[in-house]
């Protein structure tokens, strides 16, 4: 018997240059719902009713508040590495002259990174939260949409976040890196 060599498998991963020349040559679509993580494309869950709704209704509660002091972007990509290029919900990123035209969003831009999660859950906790964590992005919200309560992360180390909390409709959160003190049940409904 002839002893076989076992193949060794291995995932081809892309660069973020490269996923943006997939969009160039019509390979992926602008409106596709996908995003690049840690080099494989990612497709996302399609997004409803329920979804939109609590995105738009944080849109309306912080872009007011926040006028000439920071840029509130709506499911724009955090460029985190060379191989990640997340889409959250939410960004609220330091104000620019230019609303990142030139250079996008980068971690040492994002002010407040929120998730809206329904059928994303375990994924934004278990592989995007440690990617955020990772890119020393200060604070991240989730809100759990099926429980109505929002996740808290702060205080980034390594791939974790040191302080995690967790508020129901009725508690009030503060943002640490900007002035923003709302109930919980108006960004959740």
């Amino acid at each position: 018997m002839i002893a076989q060599a076992e193949a060794k498998i291995t995932r081809r991963l892309f660069t973020r240059q490269e996923y943006h020349q997939m969009v160039e040559a019509g390979i992926l679509h602008e409106d596709d719902r996908i995003e690049l993580i840690h080099g494989e494309i990612i497709q996302m869950s399609p997004i409803g009713n329920q979804h939109v709704a609590i995105v738009s209704r944080i849109n309306m509660l912080l872009a007011p508040q926040l006028v000439s002091h920071a840029i509130v972007h709506v499911q724009t990509p955090v460029l985190i590495n060379e191989h990640s290029e997340p889409e959250p919900d939410i960004i609220v990123a330091s104000f620019r002259e230019d609303y990142y035209a030139e250079t996008g969003v980068t971690p040492k831009d994002v002010l407040l990174l929120i998730e809206v999660s329904d059928s994303t859950l375990k994924y934004d906790r278990n592989v995007k939260l440690p990617l955020y964590a990772t890119a020393d992005i200060p604070e991240v919200w989730i809100i759990d949409v099926n429980k109505k309560q929002l996740e808290v992360y702060r205080q980034p180390s390594e791939d974790r976040y040191q302080s995690v909390t967790t508020l129901n409709r009725e508690d009030q959160i503060s943002a640490t890196q900007f002035s923003l003190n709302v109930l919980v049940k108006e960004l959740i409904g």
